[in-house]
């Protein structure tokens, strides 16, 4: 696996960190966002001006010169799964106006992604992945974003000590090959996309070739993105335009 990105303490004792220049409260406990994980926000902050949609040729970072067009509709509906702080969603917000829903099983991480979200318009829930959601966001959502966790069991042991020590390793432990909650995740996730709509999931480059049969098992299209500035790799499946 890759070298892990580490994340002091500080922003602990501090209260908050900067991720893609929002500012995200971080109380003790709660998973760090890392500057990796820009390249998920670069993405799906593209896919939102695209009506969340990949665009053609899409697959390397995005350009910021291309987006929808002014008056071209409603706001997307965005959800952030696995949250955390709430960051990725908050970003993706920051962006550009969309109806903003996130949802995590670890409740102190929820009320930190209410205060993160709040002033966005944005909506948290505590439970197991798509179960606290309304029933009315099912087959409506034209973006799921996750950073589930994605490290492989083995390495989580190995993880910096400040890391194991200050962050919870649900957080980041996906079971032995760092596929564990995906396998759950992206079934589910087709029923809740509308037509078109896309998953974006942050993983390990080794991890894609899997991950993308059990996106085409669910129906959905995938499309591996890669940022070698940030060292990051995104995974897309989109549902089928009806």
């Amino acid at each position: 696996m890759r070298p892990a990105q580490r994340i002091g303490w500080v922003q602990h004792v501090n209260g908050w960190t900067d991720f893609c220049g929002v500012h995200i409260e971080v109380d003790p406990g709660v998973f760090v966002p890392r500057r990796r994980t820009e390249f998920l926000v670069q993405q799906a902050a593209a896919l939102v001006r695209d009506g969340g949609r990949p665009s053609a040729g899409a697959g390397g970072e995005a350009d910021p010169e291309e987006g929808r067009e002014a008056g071209s509709g409603a706001e997307a509906v965005v959800l952030d799964l696995c949250c955390g702080a709430g960051a990725v969603g908050a970003a993706v917000a920051a962006a550009g106006p969309v109806e903003l829903h996130a949802a995590d099983i670890d409740a102190a991480a929820v009320a930190c992604a209410r205060r993160n979200i709040a002033p966005l318009g944005g909506r948290a829930y505590t439970g197991d992945l798509f179960t606290p959601l309304p029933p009315a966001l099912r087959g409506r959502v034209d973006l799921i974003v996750t950073n589930a966790p994605y490290v492989t069991s083995d390495e989580s042991v190995r993880l910096p000590l400040d890391v194991r020590l200050y962050e919870p390793r649900a957080a980041f432990d996906g079971g032995a090959d760092g596929l564990e909650l995906h396998r759950r995740l992206i079934p589910e996730a087709a029923a809740w996309l509308a037509p078109g709509g896309s998953l974006l999931a942050e993983l390990h480059p080794a991890q894609t070739s899997q991950a993308a049969r059990l996106l085409s098992a669910a129906g959905l299209t995938p499309r591996v993105s890669t940022s070698p500035s940030l060292d990051a790799t995104v995974i897309a499946g989109t549902k089928r335009s009806e």
